[in-house]
């Protein structure tokens, strides 16, 4: 036996605890960069209630998940426009017209909530389907034709009341006064909470975002709708519809915006013109903040809801500390800016 030979056993333990020191070390990376985003939230809500010790009260924190409701609900439509490889653009304008015409049915039209409700959710599933029609069967790029239907929805819906906004004696263009009001019960979905505590709005958040991540995580449409997102071309050679699976990723979109629309306009209690202006940032700025969640890099349900809380929870702190409004954006788009670089930076480390 050489002194070379003899050399080489005591490298051996080193080499084992250099290994182990590694592996420590990349599983400790890959839990922080999975769990990037809720330790930034833990970070917020421990700062904020520490600088502002109402901010921790049940009632401040179920007003920011009321608050951020309707975005998260959004986003989930625009959650699954991503998996299938597409974008809604028009999430915003559906909304805001779905406010318009819910106003605009029981104002004018003298309609119920009963009627109502479906008749908005119908009105939703329709601009889907036609967002889906130009992008699947005239091969219309899905940026362009969402952004088409945006500036279509958005001049629509000032036609029917000269750009007017829709309230109790709303006077029409034809110059007469209309009678009807709001549906006391439709007013309930914005405005009621369920045993004083939990607003109607933050349960629909809640069962959207149970449903579709059943939808898309548990079935095998959720595969498919990811499949067609990853690969068109191989899903549709294993026989499956990507025509069907893209026409329902964008109806549940247009149908998701809708109810978003319907829970403003409950909350509002009017028909108002300028609503829905940054729904759409908002909303897709959850549903990217998605793909940080877990580590999972790409669109997910439960990280498109944990993105809108996020984005809540900061604003809501900011406000409450008094933070002029004009550093809030910069500050959330730190904020943010840092979660994602956590998420994706150390990835590329370990690559």
């Amino acid at each position: 036996m050489t002194t070379a030979d003899t050399e080489d056993f005591p490298v051996a333990p080193k080499q084992r605890a250099i290994a182990a020191t590694a592996g420590w070390l990349g599983g400790a990376t890959a839990t922080l960069r999975s769990g990037a985003v809720f330790i930034l939230l833990a970070a917020l809500l421990i700062l904020f209630a520490l600088a502002q010790p109402a901010f921790i009260n049940l009632n401040n924190l179920m007003s920011i998940l009321q608050a951020v409701s309707v975005v998260a609900i959004l986003g989930a439509g625009v959650t699954v426009t991503l998996a299938v490889g597409g974008f809604d653009l028009s999430i915003g304008a559906v909304a805001a017209s779905s406010v318009m015409a819910a106003s605009y049915g029981m104002i004018v039209w003298k309609l119920g909530a009963y009627e109502t409700v479906p008749l908005v959710l119908a009105f939703g599933a329709a601009v889907g389907l036609l967002n889906a029609f130009l992008i699947v069967r005239l091969k219309v790029p899905d940026l362009l034709a969402t952004l088409s239907m945006m500036f279509l929805l958005s001049g629509l819906q000032l036609i029917p009341t000269a750009g007017r906004s829709i309230s109790a004696g709303l006077i029409l263009p034809d110059g007469s006064r209309a009678s009807g009001s709001y549906d006391p019960h439709f007013l309930s979905i914005g405005r009621y909470s369920l045993f004083g505590t939990v607003p109607v709005s933050v349960v629909l958040m809640l069962l959207v975002a149970v449903i579709l991540f059943v939808l898309t995580e548990k079935t095998r449409i959720g595969r498919l709708l990811f499949a067609t997102g990853g690969n068109e071309l191989a899903t549709r050679l294993a026989g499956a519809s990507t025509v069907r699976l893209k026409t329902l990723a964008y109806v549940i979109s247009g149908t998701l915006a809708s109810l978003g629309g319907i829970v403003i306009a409950a909350r509002v209690g009017r028909g108002d013109v300028s609503s829905g202006g940054s729904l759409l940032m908002d909303a897709v700025a959850a549903s990217l903040i998605g793909y940080a969640v877990l580590g999972l890099r790409r669109p997910n349900v439960l990280g498109t809801i944990v993105g809108a809380v996020f984005v809540g929870v900061l604003l809501n702190g900011l406000t409450m500390l008094n933070a002029p409004y004009y550093t809030q954006d910069f500050v959330k788009g730190a904020v943010l800016v840092a979660a994602l670089a956590l998420t994706y930076g150390l990835s590329c480390g370990n690559a």
